[in-house]
């Protein structure tokens, strides 16, 4: 069995030859690595392979990985991390996010943002967000609508502790390569737009194990892989 390691290695080398195979400059596409469910010493591995971008859906998790590898007692604490938060983000959770992560990949409403904006500590830099959209209109998902997602930017990108750095998806499965990149275009096509009048958003989070040969396609730029980096999830 690969290590960790050598999936991290594997996983960069696969995204780099995508890279080359459709196109796009070489290193314009960013492994987040998604950590859920597993143990701090298996962020500790991809750590050491050079990995720093991490996801996670759950704050208490998170907070307590994130306790356990930058302890100051500790002869390596990892102070470099960057903690995206990718998982649905409930009211009652913003302030712990605000103060621990980075990014946050999953807005999809005012309400949320506005209490990042204003919970977000003076003495960090401004919350890098993205706006999560339900491209494929599943009442199990998350996500604002398409024809919603422009207006929400525009309130966020006035907001004034926050960066609007992109937009975020998570498609319903589609059976091949074509079908796949065909749901993610609108999307693709809604990011362009966008930049054009926002010059802070760089960011189309889309793709993980099983499309991510069509998110590199149609212009994504950092893909979220978990299982592929680290194995089967515990499921406890």
């Amino acid at each position: 069995m690969p290590s960790i390691a050598e999936n991290v290695r594997l996983v960069r080398d696969r995204i780099a030859a995508l890279e080359a195979s459709h196109g796009r400059p070489a290193g314009r596409v960013s492994l987040l690595a998604v950590s859920k469910k597993h143990g701090p010493e298996r962020l500790r591995e991809a750590y050491e392979a050079g990995q720093r971008a991490f996801g996670e859906n759950y704050v208490q998790e998170a907070l307590d990985k994130m306790t356990a590898l930058t302890n100051p007692a500790d002869p390596e604490p990892l102070t470099d991390i960057v903690w995206h938060f990718i998982g649905p983000l409930q009211s009652n959770k913003t302030r712990e996010v605000t103060a621990h992560f980075g990014w946050v990949h999953s807005v999809d409403r005012l309400k949320i943002a506005r209490r990042l904006s204003e919970q977000r500590p003076e003495d960090m830099p401004p919350l890098n967000v993205c706006v999560q959209v339900n491209i494929s209109g599943e009442a199990s998902k998350s996500g604002v609508a398409p024809e919603e997602v422009e207006a929400l930017c525009e309130t966020i990108a006035a907001l004034p502790r926050l960066t609007l750095r992109g937009l975020m998806a998570i498609p319903a499965p589609a059976v091949d390569l074509q079908a796949q990149r065909a749901v993610y275009r609108p999307l693709a096509e809604q990011f362009r737009s966008l930049q054009r009048r926002h010059a802070t958003m760089d960011t189309l989070s889309i793709g993980m194990s099983g499309d991510l040969e069509a998110a590199i396609a149609e212009g994504g730029t950092m893909v979220r892989v978990g299982t592929a980096l680290f194995g089967a999830r515990n499921s406890k």
